[in-house]
């Protein structure tokens, strides 16, 4: 019986605890997104002007390129030829990459709200509380001493 007075005493005590509020907290979380595009965009490349000439005692010479202008004169009995390169932006396609990096912070905040009470207690009020628990001590008292009174004779008892 003494082992049981112990666990219920300690039972009565917690049970009668004030209701607490939590704590408050705050979580964050941050969430990480990437994302390439790729898109095919035009680029203009500037060739350089370059010369280029040829002489030959043949009637005929032929300089030949795709950006060149060329031009054919013949003064005693010598062909001259010379072609001359125009500057000229030629596209090129190019991949360009583009690389979107977002980032989102999650920040979860729980704050703590105090709020007023209307009126206080009256002296009154505050002696009839205190009554209230004297009294249920005193009933769980008594209610532990009917235990103890009832269960006595049974002490003896072996099963």
């Amino acid at each position: 019986m003494k082992h049981f007075l112990f666990p219920a005493l300690l039972l009565s005590i917690v049970a009668c605890g004030t209701v607490r509020q939590a704590t408050p907290r705050e979580g964050t979380r941050v969430e990480v997104r990437t994302e390439t595009e790729i898109k095919i965009d035009t680029v203009y490349l500037q060739l350089p002007s370059i010369s280029q000439s040829a002489q030959t005692i043949d009637s005929v010479s032929v300089l030949e390129n795709k950006y060149a202008i060329s031009v054919a004169e013949v003064s005693d009995g010598i062909l001259s030829h010379s072609l001359d390169i125009k500057p000229v932006n030629e596209p090129k396609p190019v991949e360009i990459k583009t690389i979107y990096r977002d980032s989102l912070v999650f920040v979860d905040k729980y704050v703590e709200v105090e709020v007023p009470v209307e009126a206080q207690l009256s002296k009154w009020q505050r002696f009839r509380m205190l009554i209230g628990d004297c009294a249920l001590v005193f009933i769980f008292a008594l209610i532990v001493f009917a235990m103890l009174y009832i269960l006595k004779p049974f002490k003896n008892v072996k099963l």
